[in-house]
C-alpha cells in the first residue's frame, strides 16, 4: 500500500494503471455466477451490473474504446454499447481474473474499507440523482449522463483503494476544518485534486471525450454537466446528514435545472410529504 504522496500526476495516472484495479465483491460474483451461464446472459443485464460499481464501468469503459476501428468514428459512451461492441465471450474471457476491494483492503483495517464503500454508495446514489433527472429532462442520453455522475469521484475511491492511509488523512484533516475546501485538503495531502488526477486518468485511458467534459466542472454552464455536478453535491451533502445546511441551495439549484420549486425537488426525495391533491391524482393513475 502506498504511504506517501507521488511526484506527479504521470505518478499517479502510472500507480492505477499498471496494477489491476479491485472491483466490489458483489460484482465479481455476480459476474461469475453468469460467467456459469454464458448462454443465458443479456447484455442489458449484465450492464445495469457494471453501472453500479464505478471502478467495473472505467474499466469496461477502457478495454472497449481500443475496440472502435476506423469504421466507428465516435466514441463509446455507454456501457451497453461497450458490451455489444465486446461480445459476451470476449467480455467474459478479458475479465477472468478479477480481484474485489474488500481484498485488497483486507490488511489495512476497518476504517479504510468502510471509507471506500461510504465513497461507492455516495457514487452510486449520485448516479441513481443524475439518472433521475436526466430522465425529467429528456436528455439524449441519459446513461451518459449517469456513467460521469457515478465516476465524477473515481479518483477519491483508487486513492482510498491504493493507498488508504492518505485518504484517511484527508478526510480527518477536513473533520478538523470543517471550513477547509476540499481540494485544499487533497493538495495538501497528495500534491493534486483528486479532478486533476482525474481528468489525467481519463486522458492516459483514453475514456471518452464526453466523458472528459462532463466530469469537469470548469464547464458548469451545459446543463448536462450541471446535472452531474449538482447529482455529486446533493449526494455528498447528504450523507453527512439530511440536515446538513448546504442542503438548501442544493434543493434551490436542483429546482432551476428541473425548471421546479425546491419544495418539489424534496418531495420528489422524499424528504416532503406530496399535496393531497398531488397524491389523488397518483393514486388514480396507479
Amino acid at each position: 500500500m502506498l504511504d506517501h504522496p507521488l511526484p506527479d500526476l504521470d505518478a499517479w495516472a502510472l500507480l492505477f494503471s499498471s496494477n489491476t484495479l479491485p472491483i466490489l465483491r458483489i460484482t465479481k460474483r455476480r459476474i461469475e455466477e453468469m460467467r456459469a451461464n454464458l448462454d443465458r446472459v443479456d447484455a442489458r443485464e449484465l450492464a445495469q451490473l457494471i453501472l453500479q460499481d464505478p471502478i467495473m464501468t472505467v474499466r469496461v469503459l477502457a478495454f472497449t474504446q481500443p475496440l472502435r476501428g476506423r469504421s466507428l468514428q465516435h466514441d463509446i459512451t455507454t456501457i451497453a454499447s461497450s458490451v455489444v461492441m465486446a461480445g459476451i465471450e470476449p467480455f467474459f474471457n478479458h475479465f477472468s481474473e478479477l480481484f474485489t476491494i474488500e481484498d485488497q483492503l483486507k490488511e489495512a483495517g476497518p476504517h479504510a474499507l468502510l471509507g471506500v464503500l461510504q465513497i461507492v454508495r455516495r457514487a452510486q446514489r449520485a448516479a441513481d440523482y443524475a439518472q433521475d433527472w436526466a430522465v425529467w429532462r429528456h436528455d439524449v442520453n441519459m446513461e451518459e449522463v449517469r456513467i460521469a455522475a457515478l465516476l465524477h469521484d473515481l479518483a477519491e475511491i483508487l486513492v482510498w483503494c491504493s493507498a488508504p492511509s492518505l485518504g484517511l488523512a484527508i478526510h480527518d484533516q477536513q473533520k478538523a476544518n470543517p471550513t477547509m475546501r476540499s481540494a485544499d485538503a487533497q493538495k495538501q495531502t497528495l500534491g493534486f485534486s483528486f479532478q486533476e488526477i482525474q481528468l489525467e486518468l481519463c486522458r492516459v485511458w483514453n475514456l471518452p471525450e464526453l466523458l472528459r467534459t462532463l466530469i469537469d466542472e470548469d464547464n458548469a454552464e451545459n446543463p448536462r454537466v450541471r446535472n452531474v455536478t449538482l447529482a455529486v453535491r446533493l449526494a455528498r451533502h447528504s450523507s453527512y446528514s439530511w440536515e446538513d445546511p448546504a442542503l438548501p441551495d442544493d434543493y434551490k439549484d436542483i429546482g432551476e435545472l428541473l425548471n421546479v420549486t425546491p419544495d418539489t425537488v424534496r418531495q420528489r426525495l422524499g424528504l416532503l410529504p406530496v399535496p393531497a391533491r398531488e397524491a389523488d391524482g397518483e393514486a388514480a393513475l396507479a
